[in-house]
């Protein structure tokens, strides 16, 4: 796969946040509608294009720390504070940040993630769990070894202690388990198909509608080819 290829050709030890989405959406993963821009006006142009409000992140292979370095600016809902955020991000004293990340903002409360990690002994294994900031705090993730079958999927679902946050409340829909299965079956199938992806983590997963989307991802590498 080229992203990868191209990468690991640069000694990358991570895709950016924008380069790890086009590996999720080549395995069908949904992701945040979003492109990278170089100057304020490519930013204005696109966050037009994708439509208000957006989110502005610092890009690239080495900001994988964006909230730590005050690098996300949120819920933009007009032009000017398109401008404003692109020179403050470009400007930030914490990072050298050469282009940003504009996307498509996604409402919502609930939150999970998804991820994957290379095991010593079992292989690459499948994460599923509540997400954002509750990730580290509550620790409420369940793990199956890759490939998984979607009972795998399904039943890691039901592992959870949150599990109830799957169904529908408060007038909100209940999550789609079939397309969130279809997430994680994706992501062990990423695991499996290159030795050269060592980590996966899609924090947060939120939902549009009940469908899960991609909302931040980062993809770390090692160094070995298949």
């Amino acid at each position: 796969m080229k992203i990868l290829e191209d990468a690991l050709k640069r000694n990358a030890k991570t895709l950016s946040e924008y380069g790890s989405k086009q590996l999720l959406a080549e395995y069908k993963i949904p992701v945040t509608k979003e492109q990278v821009a170089k100057t304020a006006d490519e930013a204005v142009a696109m966050a037009s294009e994708i439509g208000y409000p957006v989110v502005l992140k610092g890009s690239g292979e080495e900001l994988s720390h964006k909230t730590e370095l005050n690098l996300i600016a949120l819920d933009l809902a007009d032009e000017k504070s398109v401008r404003e955020a692109f020179q403050e991000l470009t400007s930030n004293p914490k990072a050298d940040v050469k282009e940003v990340l504009i996307q498509q903002m996604v409402k919502g409360d609930r939150e999970f993630v998804v991820g994957l990690t290379r095991d010593p002994q079992f292989g690459p294994c499948v994460m599923f769990g509540l997400g954002g900031i509750f990730t580290e705090i509550l620790e409420d993730v369940a793990f199956r070894v890759a490939p998984l079958t979607r009972w795998d999927a399904m039943d890691m679902m039901n592992d959870i202690r949150g599990k109830k946050i799957l169904d529908a409340f408060r007038g909100k829909p209940a999550v789609d388990r079939e397309a969130l299965a279809d997430i994680l079956l994706a992501v062990g199938q990423i695991g499996t198909d290159h030795d050269q992806v060592n980590e996966i983590d899609i924090n947060p997963l939120k939902l549009i509608n009940g469908k899960p989307i991609a909302v931040d991802a980062l993809v770390v590498l090692g160094s070995e080819e298949k």
